[in-house]
């Protein structure tokens, strides 16, 4: 009696994990989803070299405010929103799914705050449609304290 011939189930190929890409400023990097800490405070990517997307809101071209945090610095190497403060009104920003899928926006305004009277409704809050807040460190580094004393914002809208 003859077997059945054998089948090879072909291996699923492994999805690409997100990305960003702002190309004005030479951003490409893999984006790592984000939770909260104990202390209610997001998570930071521990890469310097990656960026983080807040799983607690929008996901990027999705109705809502989605946010996607970066570092400024790193030890060792540029970090990934090095160059955000030289993002302009315009620029494009572009978030690849790891479906492949595409969801461009276009940085519409920047804005520098303390980070003790960050705000949080604007870049957390509710959105009439999809919105992208790109977030990282800015201003005088406060040794004492181990970060920057404030945060830059770009506020981005689908292209």
């Amino acid at each position: 009696v003859a077997s059945p011939p054998v089948r090879r189930a072909r291996p699923r190929p492994i999805p690409d994990p997100p990305r960003i890409e702002i190309p004005a400023i030479g951003v490409r990097a893999h984006v790592i989803s984000l939770g909260l800490t104990r202390g209610h405070r997001l998570e930071v990517p521990q890469d310097p070299s990656q960026a983080g997307w807040w799983s607690g809101g929008a996901r990027p071209g999705d109705p809502g405010a989605a946010v996607v945090v970066g570092h400024v610095d790193g030890t060792r190497a540029p970090a990934v929103f090095e160059r955000l403060g030289e993002l302009r009104a315009g620029d494009l920003v572009r978030y690849v799914h790891a479906d492949g899928r595409v969801s461009t926006f276009r940085a519409r305004s920047r804005e520098s705050h303390p980070k003790d009277d960050f705000p949080t409704r604007r870049v957390y809050g509710p959105s009439a449609g999809p919105a992208l807040r790109l977030v990282t460190c800015t201003g005088t580094f406060d040794a004492g304290r181990g970060h920057y004393r404030d945060n830059l914002i770009v506020f981005a809208t689908p292209a």
